[in-house]
Order: C-alpha cells, then sequence, then structure tokens
C-alpha cells in the first residue's frame, strides 16, 4: 500500500492507495474517533457494484449508515440534489461528530464533500474515489462544490476530507472511456510539474492503458504526492494552487455549453490542455517539440484534442470562460507553460489568441 500524506498541520489527513481497501473502510474510519452515525453517499453507478461492501463494512466496525444513491452524471451536481441529500441527513439524525462518506467518482465527491461543508455548519467526511480521476485529483485537496447552469463549481468550498481510500480495484469495473479520461489529469501533472513523470508516461502509456498494477498503482500515488506539495503550499488557491487549472479554462467552459454531459470532465481538459500549450508555444516560449510531445501523449491516449465549434459556439464559449471562478476584472486568466514542468498562472490572454488556437485547431 502506497501513503501519501497532506500536510495542513493539524488537520493533515493520509491518502491510502492499494488493493481491498473498501473491505477496511470500517475500521479506517474507526481510527479516526468520529461519530457513530454516518451517510454514505454514492450514484447509481457505483452503488451497484459497491454499496454494499462499503455499507457492509463500516456496520462490522459500529458505524451506523445511511445510504443515499443520487443519479449518475455531472447533472446531478446541482442545489437540487444536495437539498434532497440534506433531508436524508436530517432524517438518520446525523450530528456535528457524525461524518459522510463520498463513494464514487469526481461529482459523487464533490457532491458529497459540499453536503459536509455545508450541513451543520461542516461535518467530517471521507473520500473513496472509484474513478482514476478521482483518485488522482479531485479527491485531493478539499475543493468541494457544485454546478449552477451558468457554469461548473461556481458554488462552493474548500472542506478537506479526514482520509482518502483509493481502492484500485474498484478501477476494474471503470468504463474505457472513463479511464481514459482520468488519464487527462494524470498527464497534467507531468506538464505542470514535473517532467519525468512526463517522460515516463510516455515510455509506459501502453502498460498504463492495460492498466498493469504496479505501474498504475505509482503513478496515482506520484500524482497524489504532487497535488498534496501543491495544496499543502497553498490551500485556498491564493498562487501557486492554480497550476493545477491547466487546461481547465477552456474545459470546464466546454463542459458548461455542452450541457454537462456530452463531454466527460477529462476529455474536455484534454481539449483544454492541448489548446492551452499552443497558447504557451505563443505566448510564453513553449518549445515546439514540447507542444508536439503533449499532444502526442493525449493522441496516444485517445483523447480528444480539439473540437469543432461554429462562430455562435464560440461565442458561448468565450461568454462562459468570462463566468470562470478565475476571472479577475472581465479578464480570463490562464495556467500557461514555458517548458514542460515548470507553469506561470495568472496570465492574461486576449480573446484574439484563443480564437486563433480555437480556429487553428478546425482546421488543423
Amino acid at each position: 500500500m502506497h501513503i501519501v500524506n497532506v500536510p495542513l498541520g493539524q488537520r493533515r489527513y493520509a491518502i491510502k492507495i492499494g488493493d481491498s481497501l473498501l473491505n477496511r473502510l470500517g475500521q479506517e474510519c474507526a481510527r479516526l474517533k468520529l461519530g457513530a452515525r454516518c451517510a454514505i453517499i454514492t450514484d447509481t453507478n457505483v452503488g451497484r457494484h459497491y454499496a454494499k461492501p462499503a455499507y457492509n463494512s463500516l456496520v462490522r466496525a459500529g458505524f451506523e449508515p445511511s445510504l443515499i444513491v443520487v443519479p449518475a452524471g455531472e447533472t446531478a451536481k446541482c442545489l437540487k440534489t444536495v437539498h434532497s441529500c440534506y433531508d436524508r441527513l436530517a432524517a438518520h439524525r446525523l450530528e456535528r461528530q457524525s461524518f459522510i462518506v463520498a463513494l464514487g467518482g469526481g461529482v459523487v465527491g464533490d457532491l458529497a464533500g459540499f453536503v459536509a461543508a455545508t450541513y451543520l455548519r461542516g461535518i467530517p467526511f471521507v473520500q473513496v474515489p472509484t474513478t482514476l480521476l478521482a483518485q488522482v485529483d479531485s479527491s485531493v485537496g478539499g475543493k468541494v462544490g457544485v454546478n449552477l447552469k451558468a457554469g461548473k463549481n461556481l458554488v462552493g468550498a474548500f472542506h478537506q476530507p479526514r482520509l482518502v481510500l483509493c481502492d484500485l480495484g474498484t478501477l476494474g469495473t471503470l468504463p474505457r472511456s472513463e479511464f481514459r479520461a482520468g488519464l487527462a489529469e494524470v498527464f497534467k501533472y507531468g506538464i505542470i510539474y514535473d517532467p519525468a513523470l512526463f517522460a515516463r508516461l510516455e515510455r509506459e502509456l501502453p502498460a498504463l492503458l492495460r492498466s498493469e498494477p504496479k505501474i498504475l498503482a505509482a503513478i496515482i500515488a506520484r500524482c497524489c504526492q504532487i497535488k498534496a506539495e501543491v495544496v499543502g503550499q497553498d490551500e485556498t488557491e491564493n498562487g501557486l494552487r492554480a497550476i493545477l487549472n491547466f487546461g481547465h479554462t477552456i474545459g470546464h467552459a466546454l463542459e458548461a455549453i455542452s450541457g454537462y454531459g456530452k463531454y466527460l470532465h477529462g476529455e474536455a481538459i484534454s481539449i483544454g490542455q492541448v489548446a492551452a500549450a499552443r497558447l504557451s508555444a505563443a505566448l510564453t516560449g513553449l518549445p515546439q517539440k514540447d507542444v508536439l510531445r503533449i499532444t502526442a501523449l493525449f493522441r496516444g491516449a485517445g483523447l480528444p484534442e480539439h473540437v469543432p465549434l461554429n462562430r455562435p459556439q464560440r461565442t458561448k464559449l468565450f461568454a462562459a470562460m468570462k463566468l470562470d471562478k478565475k476571472v479577475t476584472n472581465g479578464e480570463i486568466k490562464f495556467v500557461l507553460a514555458h517548458r514542460i514542468g515548470k507553469v506561470v498562472w495568472g496570465r492574461k490572454v486576449p480573446l484574439a489568441e484563443i480564437q486563433k488556437v480555437l480556429t487553428l485547431e478546425e482546421h488543423g
């Protein structure tokens, strides 16, 4: 088992990565000395496979769990679903020392974390991510939230989990499209922080696509380690943590204008990262060979590099980008790369440059 610690002083917590960890959920929660009552929040897809073992593990450890199942998919990450979860928590009489288990992918983790952050002004929660994307990214760092029609994650909070339990066995039931989409976040860590990781991903991509256990575990652990280092230095995104948004400005906008369903999150930020690489070549001197390496890695994983948009769609995309949380005084801010492993954040990018990159992608 790999253990990565997130260094937040008295609020530090562990990310545990290994096989058959779901069966240990109850005993791991017991170590945290939480209240007896708890709730598992999961979705219809994940619940079918993993709700019963999670529930039984908690019961064996002496907890009194309630199971809350929400619809699968990004559209469930909304205030209406949050309200229904509140009603269920109240019916189960959760208290301030009670806790929530987020069992699922990024949508469930964000939703359940937001419910935990706001119910009774904040109760503990435990992340049990069941997708590659959630294991390497969204389950770590305490960013929780829900979407509005206007944009993604516009309502949210910072609420750190007490534990992150990554059971690699849960990736076995993940559709291949979801696994590939998760690789977009894996690739991001190499681009923004670790050139050695990027080179390893280039070398070992075929083995990674086969989900070879040792390689998969080591790469997930390295991604978590990088995110823990970044979050440990900048928990609430006042500076360095912004680098984790590489590719997300365009990616989130693309998700918003397509109704949160046409593209998986990883597919949208794959498109966003390739676009950010091309913008970096124009604005921050990213060498063309690095742009080609980045593009080749996404292509090799079967991830999309661009999306054809007509003029009205581009207008909607720009409007959605202006609602991004990182906009300041109406100016869109990007994370751009100097080279693989070195990026800058908070860069203003003129709409004309974004237009140019998107137009080039359409024809190129």
